[in-house]
């Protein structure tokens, strides 16, 4: 969401109210000129302002818990673009119809807040540290839970600024605050109690004034009386600007002077912001091990090496609190088999290491897919054992499935799955980390009650591992829902490379030499046509795997055979939405499926849509 309102040219970022005032007024203040800006009060919220003969009305969009957002009191709509669309036409408790957007001067992008840029430092170091990732693995960890890791971040960022001095007693905060510089506004913030309650303590003319900082029921925390704010770091944002209710503005934060910090950083702020100076110490170990353990936002964490819990034999695809979905590097199969270096990485398997268990979990022409347990040095991993069955003992079946195997152990991404090794042994084997859960089809028909935003989730990531492939020039050819394994409900793989091909980095297609036995229901048309395969045919490919998730497994043109399809695709025709399915999902499925492949969005396009859409659903 926030990338989207950026662009927009009538907002101005984190700017106060009278700043938004002083804009206005430049602008001529026409009766129902507008500007949109950053909410310093709620987190993800905006503020309207608005003019209406000569004065300025000011009103809070607030983010909903269901994601929707809405001006107090009024409709609720899924974005404050809707917001204000509404109020365009309506006014509905707005003091006029919004008529004109007062946009920002020239050369002018919207202002920063000063938590942004530590926001952002923190949530790498977070994820950093706890999963211990780095490169594409760690970019993708951020962008793929980045709702949760805000939401995580900004209510515990506290914890890294200068003034929060802990449970610390109000006779011990007043000596802080008298020692050394005694400047008037000089302040600290220290918990009162664990109930999430705190205190404001001011230095005024040499005595130190206390203000209690009390939560709601909602979670909100203000002064008695007071504004109300979703974060500490908003509530001294605001009174660091103007004093409202208190004796004086805060300027100078009191350092903790117990020396436990450990600089990260120095995180520039900015200047205008009276108590901050230019640079903020963090407390990086404290931090990071307290913020672990904030479970009411992301979910428990089964730590390398301990014992599973009964509670995580119950039921592993799902975190032990609430309906919160786990996060994929929570699960076991995140981690790469030969993540410790003391397993050596070997292309082969000993088959003597491999015990394979009974029951099919899939079939086709090569053969079989079986369980079985992998013993390594130090551990030991259930995997997914593809079998090749090749009875005539036909070279061109093996060399097929060697191809296939050549082709995922040059793959490293969180979204497709692992390679371990091959193991020839009684027939050829192919050794893959196991997503239990299945195909992702399948996996819709029997439940149905799977939520948009799981859902979306699920197609999201398989963007993820689709885009990983396009950057490193490989071409998948057989992308469909049946290909799309998971490992729990809310954590998707792209596996089956059987037909996929990598592609010279100075070509962006590969030419088959002729038809084979394709799946034509997922097929471009210059793969049928011209037997040309690229990245941009994979992504009409991905248009009809979202047709297939968002109908909950349904099979594509049902009942229509593939000459039927070919011609109803040249007419121009497309299939319709599914039933329920978003019309923002349904508009990037027929993007997909635009007939000339270089017309077509690569997925560096249809990833970052994807991706905004979910932030706007996420909770």
């Amino acid at each position: 969401m926030a990338e989207i309102v950026n662009t927009l040219p009538f907002f101005y970022g984190n700017v106060t109210r009278e700043e938004a005032e002083s804009y206005l007024k430049q602008a001529g203040m026409g009766t129902g000129l507008y500007l949109l800006r950053q909410s310093r009060n709620y987190l993800g919220g905006f503020a309207l302002s608005v003019s209406h003969s000569g004065r300025c009305y000011h009103y809070t969009i607030e983010r909903q818990p269901n994601e929707m957002f809405a001006i107090a009191g009024g409709k609720s709509h899924r974005s404050p673009m809707d917001v204000i669309d509404y109020h365009s036409q309506e006014m509905d408790g707005l003091v006029c119809l919004l008529k004109k957007p007062c946009n920002r001067p020239k050369n002018m992008q919207p202002k920063v807040g000063p938590f942004e840029d530590l926001k952002e430092k923190l949530i790498r170091e977070y994820v950093k540290q706890t999963w211990n990732l780095q490169g594409a693995a760690l970019e993708q960890a951020i962008i793929s839970q980045r709702p949760q890791l805000e939401k995580l971040i900004s209510t515990t960022a506290h914890e890294t600024m200068p003034w929060f001095h802990g449970p610390i007693a109000r006779e011990d905060s007043e000596p802080r605050l008298q020692n050394g510089h005694r400047t008037n506004g000089k302040f600290l913030i220290r918990q009162r109690d664990q109930s999430g309650s705190y205190a404001l303590c001011l230095l005024h003319e040499g005595l130190v004034m206390h203000y209690r900082i009390d939560r709601d029921q909602t979670g909100k925390l203000s002064i008695p009386d007071g504004k109300k704010f979703d974060t500490l770091w908003q509530l001294v944002e605001h009174y660091s600007y103007k004093p409202d209710g208190l004796l004086r503005v805060l300027t100078e934060p009191c350092p903790r002077p117990d020396g436990d910090t450990v600089l990260i950083g120095r995180l520039p702020l900015s200047r205008d912001l009276p108590g901050f100076g230019s640079a903020i110490q963090s407390v990086a170990d404290g931090f990071f091990s307290r913020i672990r353990n904030a479970q009411s936002l992301l979910p428990g964490k089964k730590r390398r090496g301990s014992q599973r819990s009964n509670a995580d034999n119950l039921n592993p695809y799902e975190t032990r609190l609430g309906n919160e979905a786990a996060m994929p590097m929570d699960t076991e199969v995140y981690e790469s088999p030969y993540a410790d270096p003391d397993e050596l990485r070997s292309s082969t398997v000993d088959r003597s290491h491999l015990m394979l268990e009974d029951g099919e979990l899939g079939s086709g022409n090569f053969g079989t897919v079986i369980k079985g347990i992998y013993k390594m040095r130090k551990t030991e991993k259930q995997v997914a054992v593809k079998i090749l069955k090749n009875d005539d003992n036909n070279a061109s079946v093996r060399e097929e499935m060697l191809r296939e195997a050549d082709v995922m152990q040059q793959l490293d991404n969180p979204y497709i799955v692992r390679m371990i090794g091959i193991c020839e042994a009684e027939n050829l084997m192919l050794v893959m980390e196991l997503a239990e859960l299945g195909p992702l089809h399948k996996f819709l028909q029997k439940n149905r009650q799977t939520s948009l935003k799981n859902i979306t989730e699920l197609v999201h990531q398989v963007s993820m591992g689709m885009k990983y492939l396009e950057e490193h020039n490989f071409v998948h050819r057989d992308l469909a829902a049946r290909n799309v394994l998971l490992v729990t409900q809310h954590y998707a793989k792209i596996s089956d490379f059987g037909l996929s091909k990598a592609v010279a980095e100075d070509q962006n297609y590969y030419k088959a030499k002729g038809h084979g036995k394709w799946p034509v229901k997922w097929y471009a048309p210059e793969c049928i046509n011209y037997f040309r395969f690229s990245s941009k045919s994979d992504v009409w490919s991905f248009g009809v795997l979202m047709w297939e998730t968002f109908s909950y497994g349904q099979k594509p043109y049902k009942g229509m055979k593939g000459n039927d399809v070919m011609q109803m695709i040249e007419g121009g025709q497309r299939m319709d939405a599914p039933a329920n399915c978003p019309p923002e999902m349904y508009e990037l499925m027929r993007t997909c499926w635009t007939y000339k492949a270089d017309e077509r969005p690569g997925f560096s396009v249809v990833e970052p849509r994807l991706r905004e859409y979910y932030y706007d659903i996420a909770q």
